[in-house]
């Protein structure tokens, strides 16, 4: 599950990749572009002594994820090897929509046994890839998608991907029960997110009929746990910060009772390349004693920030740059759960560094994540959208309820929605106003934006030349203004990426016309 990564190792893998180097850029993609493999498939880990079969994207090597160089196109054999439908999403790329990986939208889901070519030029940075069915993504059907820039392979440090997931031994349909007997719950109707409602020829249901198909009661019948936890906000209203309480946390496969060693140079530099793939989980990144640089966030550049801590929400990436101490040693990188004192992580040590024991369980429980979005109004990208004024404005509301739990986009939930319009090559700018108590992931397909207003709270409308994104947090009772170029003709996904939300409606669709 770890990749680690040296120029000097690159340089010298092969004659051949030095010699593609030097091709003009055109000759680059195309040498460099060779069809990749990809099995959406089961596999067995061992979480804290106990096995759990879950499911997994292998590439041709065995492990998970995909890796592509400088030039190279994302060319890729999909194969499903499970025995139940599925469609990956490839999440933080722009691809022709028909490649988009939404079921019914337009492609419907491959069938089992079914294989799939894609073909398109990459977006390069830190993305990833899972599946669009929300069920399968909460049984780790997700790995990463690195895509390496010129400037990647010019700098002399070690490239380290992490990817961190939430995990539970309950089948995610008794996750759902558990999370509200609230009047409205027996009202749910999973079967109203059918991505075919959009008149599509073949839609295949997110959830409800899908839920029981998709968890192949692999986990149906060991215990699950959960819970709405809570925590004041600065005005003193209770924000609801995890509603699951999962049975483990993830890093590169593992927790902290075995967490995995990464072998580093003495006085190197360290590339981060940090995935939160969990389905609905927040996390701090703690750098503990190195000071980190934050470089990138979902894939694209910012202006250098230094800390020790940084957060993010499902979905969204991060990219720190850590300068190691000249001596032996071992340096915990820890994600910590928002709100709680559960955490997991990786050990960074030299090659004699000794590596202690770390704490499943921190003192404290850590913060919740950028209520003020004091981290957000930091970000200042390194290339910007060019300035024109916004051919449409559009007000996006987001609200919902704990009981019943039900989740809404300008208050209609998928398959009751309401499209949002624009034209192709417009400009447009998107205000997400959260009207709940709890926060938001909101990520749209086939675009990346900028942020570019911040609000809520105790701060007033602010404007900023913010990070480019393709998924941003929204905090409760806050508004945050998103500003972007209309790309393909076509219906494109706006959805929260935290997956029960997502599975009880917050979801609707980016309609762009010619």
């Amino acid at each position: 599950m770890s990749f680690r990564y040296t120029r000097r190792r690159f340089m010298a893998t092969t004659a051949a990749s030095a010699a593609a180097l030097s091709l003009p850029a055109g000759l680059l993609a195309q040498a460099n572009s060779p069809l990749q493999t990809l099995r959406a498939t089961r596999r067995t880990l061992d979480i804290d002594g106990q096995a759990a079969t879950v499911f997994g994207l292998e590439n041709a090597a065995g492990r998970q994820g995909l890796i592509l160089n400088p030039g190279e196109r994302f060319k890729v054999r999909l194969e499903n090897a499970l025995d139940i439908e599925t469609i990956i999403h490839w999440h933080g790329q722009i691809p022709p929509n028909d490649q988009d990986g939404v079921p019914g939208a337009p492609m419907p889901a491959l069938r089992p046994g079914e294989t799939r070519d894609y073909d398109f030029s990459p977006l390069a940075g830190t993305h990833w890839m899972h599946s669009h069915f929300p069920v399968q993504e909460m049984q780790l059907l997700a790995a990463p998608l690195i895509v390496r820039s010129q400037d990647d392979l010019a700098q002399d440090r070690q490239e380290v991907v992490l990817i961190l997931q939430d995990f539970s031994f309950t089948s995610p349909d008794e996750l759902m029960a558990n999370i509200d007997h609230g009047p409205g719950h027996g009202a749910m109707d999973h079967g109203a997110m059918d991505h075919g409602a959009m008149d599509h020829a073949s839609g295949t249901g997110m959830a409800g009929g899908m839920m029981s198909r998709m968890t192949g009661g692999d986990h149906g019948d060991m215990p699950g746990m959960s819970r709405m936890g809570a925590m004041p906000d600065m005005q003193g209203m209770e924000m609801d910060l995890n509603d699951i309480d999962f049975d483990a946390y993830l890093a590169n496969d593992r927790t902290l009772s075995d967490p995995e060693v990464v072998r580093v140079e003495r006085g190197g530099r360290v590339r981060l390349r940090i995935i939160n793939a969990a389905a609905a989980t927040v996390f701090w990144i703690d750098t503990g004693s190195i000071e980190g640089r934050l470089v990138a966030v979902d894939g694209h550049a910012i202006v250098p920030r230094s800390g020790r801590r940084f957060g993010f929400a499902m979905g969204q990436r991060l990219d720190l740059e850590l300068d190691l101490p000249a001596e032996e040693g071992a340096w915990p990188i820890l994600a910590l759960r928002e709100g709680e004192r559960e955490r997991t992580g990786i050990i960074l040590a030299s090659p004699s560094g000794e590596v202690a024991r770390v704490a499943e369980l921190s003192d404290e429980a850590a913060p919740a994540f950028d209520y003020d979005l004091a981290q957000e109004s930091s970000l200042q990208a390194r290339a910007s959208l060019p300035r024109r004024d916004a051919a449409s404005r559009e007000m996006v509301m987001l609200g919902g309820t704990m009981s019943p739990y039900r989740w809404t986009i300008n208050d209609r939930t998928w398959g009751e929605h309401t499209p949002i319009q624009a034209r192709s090559g417009e400009r447009v700018e998107m205000m997400f106003h959260n009207m709940s108590m709890m926060a938001h992931p909101m990520h749209l397909h086939g675009h990346v934006f900028q942020v570019v207003g911040i609000g809520g709270r105790n701060i007033g409308m602010q404007r900023i030349d913010g990070a480019m994104r393709d998924t941003v947090h929204i905090p409760p009772m806050s508004m945050v203004t998103i500003a972007f170029d209309a790309g393909e003709a076509a219906r494109w996904m706006l959805h929260c990426h935290h997956m029960p939300h997502l599975i009880t409606g917050m979801m609707t669709e980016l309609v762009v016309t010619a």
